[in-house]
């Protein structure tokens, strides 16, 4: 247990000494154009479907979120999570090995495939093609340090690769970072949960040279989340979670994001999930609504959510989301 404890607070360390020379960088010019984007796009149905109002809340998603809330995970699981944003397609899975009383371990992946553009001669005959990937790697521990505190870091590897295949006038560039995400939600009671976090801390993200390096989206989350169904009945089997987060630039302030979530749950081993949600003011995603499902069964859990906000790009709305897990 304080082995584990020690290896927190070591990361945590970590972070606080990388904070300070990310923020003195990014001061010399807050208009820079941020890098590695993709770390703000929604991955996994829960998520997506309450709106991004996630850092109060726990599951086997917040090793995309706030590492925090994989402290109630008390079961190992493999998770996967897959999504098309307008990005591109997003693939993901965690493996999560839970230890009650003592915390989780996860290691997670994601590849979000932005796709590839063939390359043609003047007479129109296929050359090549080039591929744009970004990668992102993530170690997560959590733990409960006190009875209502928990504690949760992500270290993570940011990878930017544009490859190719066959004659390109471009052989390719791979781009590779680190980040920090530091997460911590307290539990005053049963009904009442807090969450803060910063989340994508670490140096510029250098894709052609160091003059062109990006600060990558660093941010600063706070989120309150509260069990409304508890104010009308004492049933454990049901749930009814309203959850409101905001969020803004970490070191260049004065854009905030509102989030809302609901989540109406009946049952407990085996559960039925209601969830709705929504953006408003996000830079990165489009204001509007959000819903989704979630189904427990013995060792299977599965949540689908749906986007109904309209792109401004395309005019049309995200395909749907799904996360599906094992527990062992």
């Amino acid at each position: 247990m304080h082995a584990f404890r020690n290896l927190l607070a070591l990361l945590l360390l970590t972070l606080c000494a990388a904070l300070p020379l990310s923020a003195q960088d990014e001061g010399e010019d807050l208009g820079s154009t941020e890098g590695a984007l993709f770390l703000l796009l929604p991955v996994g149905a829960k998520a997506v479907s309450l709106g991004r109002a996630m850092t109060p809340l726990d599951g086997p998603e917040s090793a995309f979120w706030n590492p925090a809330g994989l402290v109630a995970v008390r079961e190992s699981q493999v998770v996967l999570l897959r999504g098309d944003p307008l990005a591109g397609t997003s693939t993901a899975f965690s493996v999560l090995w839970a230890h009650p009383g003592l915390g989780t371990l996860g290691v997670s992946y994601q590849l979000l495939d932005i796709g590839s553009q063939a390359i043609t001669d003047i007479d129109g005959n296929e050359l090549g093609s080039l591929s744009v990937r970004d990668h992102l790697g993530v170690v997560s521990a959590a733990a409960q340090l006190l009875e209502s505190v928990r504690l949760g870091v992500n270290l993570k590897i940011v990878q930017f690769r544009r490859s190719c295949r066959g004659i390109c006038p471009d052989a390719g560039t791979t781009a590779t970072t680190y980040a920090f995400d530091a997460g911590l939600q307290i539990l005053p009671s049963e009904r009442l949960r807090i969450g803060a976090m910063l989340a994508h801390v670490g140096p510029r993200y250098q894709v052609l040279n160091a003059d062109q390096a990006d600060p990558l989206p660093a941010r600063a989350r706070l989120a309150v989340a509260y069990n409304l169904i508890s104010l009308l009945t004492d049933d454990e089997e049901l749930g009814g979670w309203l959850s409101v987060e905001v969020q803004d630039r970490l070191l260049n302030p004065g854009s905030l994001s509102l989030y809302l979530g609901t989540e109406l749950t009946a049952g407990v081993a085996e559960a039925i999930f209601l969830r709705a949600g929504y953006v408003l003011g996000d830079l990165d995603q489009e204001d509007g609504a959000r819903v989704g499902l979630g189904f427990r069964y013995e060792r299977f859990d599965l949540s689908i959510a749906k986007s109904l906000a309209v792109s401004t790009l395309t005019g049309e709305t995200e395909p749907v989301h799904v996360t599906f897990s094992i527990r062992f």
